[in-house]
């Protein structure tokens, strides 16, 4: 991802980019189940790309998992970008050093 976006993010906003693997999914079984596959409400991932000042949690290239319903979409130099309030974010994804990290007694 650039960084030289022609937007600057303003007070909690957060621009993210929709995960490609997010689409069509293979279950355990190894059945493929498209994207157009409605199961319940279900949350998305998606990569942080900006983020505006007022933002606590989230920084540029983080995992943050929304819910697809509620975006806003908007297209910056001809990628498609949905617009996130920070606490429209559930969870952010550790990587694999941060989870690795404990508290040994």
């Amino acid at each position: 991802m650039s960084a030289t976006l022609p937007i600057r993010m303003l007070h909690d906003r957060i621009l993210v980019q929709v995960d490609e693997d997010s689409g069509e999914r293979t279950s355990k079984a190894g059945i493929v189940i498209p994207a157009t596959a409605q199961v319940g409400k279900r949350l998305g991932w998606a990569e942080v790309v900006a983020a505006g000042p007022h933002v606590r949690q989230a920084v540029i290239g983080d995992r943050v998992l929304f819910d697809p319903a509620d975006r806003a979409e908007v297209e910056l130099q001809g990628n498609t970008y949905i617009l996130l309030r920070e606490r429209d974010v559930h969870a952010i994804a550790e990587t694999e050093s941060e989870a690795a990290a404990g508290l040994y007694l």
